[in-house]
């Protein structure tokens, strides 16, 4: 978690309240739904997504903390069940070094309780005076999300995809849904609609920055400061940024090719691939990209906003740029 991160200093106090009210939101009327749910909740996260609607909301002039948590609870459920999903897709065992809700409990009880938190998150939304906007929005985040995976399900162990398709894939399964709590967090503080639909652009473009970056980390980090098996990605057939550069300009790509199109490939040959894209600039081509959306983001932020709050932003885009985990 980050509550302890200086960026979000400005919002600590609604982050330990929002900590609390997570446990109650996946409290369950079955005991064992519930205990996948707290088990989730305590596995930790960075609460990047509630954070950054709790941030939004502060911007404006008619921010109430009361009005706001529902709809930063809803945004750390979906998040939430779409990694419980995940997981259960990606056939993994730990995520933040934790087990896993399929590891623990098997994939049908993972599976219907991300559905069920699925559902929580609409439910807190259903009893706000938010308007239907809100739920159309958050309606077709999931629809977004949802269209990510299939898109990437769909490639998989392919070696040909192209970067504006690769780009595409990561606005779906990332980038849409800051975009969306930066703009709906901002529309609740009462922000005017100019400076709504730069926040929005802040958030998409911190959204892209973040998996781009994640991406890199994949490649480059060891599956003890993941919390998740480095190089997954690759030895799942995801054919991400930096092996889209090296499947370019590697003198190795032919070999690289025969890897990320294998479905049966070995750790061996994980471990193969790994070294022919780091030997290559793809790792710095990918961060170069992110970089440049950073600072978009950084340029996208109204003026004028209460202190600390600029700061914060800036201190957001820094820590997706600068991160190791």
């Amino acid at each position: 978690m980050i509550l302890s991160n200086p960026m979000f200093d400005v919002i600590k106090g609604d982050l330990e309240v929002l900590e609390e009210e997570l446990l109650a939101a996946v409290a369950a009327p079955v005991e064992l739904v519930t205990e996948v749910g707290t088990h989730l909740v305590q596995s930790g996260g960075k609460r990047l997504r509630p954070a950054l609607c709790l941030l939004a909301a502060r911007s404006g002039p008619q921010f109430d903390l009361q009005h706001t948590l529902p709809l930063a609870l809803a945004f750390e459920l979906i998040h939430m069940a779409s990694l419980v999903h995940d997981d259960v897709l990606d056939e993994s065992d730990t995520r933040r070094g934790a087990p896993t809700a399929n590891a623990k409990w098997g994939n049908q009880v993972a599976i219907l309780s991300g559905d069920y938190i699925f559902a929580r998150a609409f439910d807190l939304i259903a009893h706000q005076e938010y308007g239907s906007h809100v739920s159309a929005r958050l309606a077709q985040l999931v629809c977004n999300l949802s269209l990510g995976e299939i898109v990437q399900d769909s490639a998989v162990y392919q070696a040909s995809q192209g970067e504006a398709d690769y780009l595409d894939r990561i606005q779906k399964k990332t980038a849409d849904f800051l975009e969306i709590c930066c703009e709906l967090g901002a529309e609740i503080g009462g922000l005017p609609g100019a400076d709504q639909q730069k926040l929005a652009e802040y958030g998409h473009c911190i959204g892209m920055a973040f998996q781009l970056t994640d991406d890199v980390l994949d490649i480059v980090q060891t599956t003890e400061t993941l919390g998740k098996p480095a190089g997954n990605d690759i030895r799942q057939g995801i054919v991400t940024l930096p092996v889209i550069r090296a499947l370019a300009v590697s003198p190795a790509a032919e070999e690289l090719t025969a890897v990320v199109t294998d479905p049966e490939m070995t750790a061996e040959q994980v471990e193969r691939a790994l070294a022919i894209v780091r030997a290559t600039d793809g790792v710095d081509f990918a961060m170069s990209k992110a970089d440049a959306y950073l600072k978009r983001a950084k340029a996208a932020l109204p003026q004028g906003l209460p202190e600390g709050i600029y700061e914060a932003y800036v201190m957001v885009a820094d820590f997706i740029g600068d991160r190791d985990f």
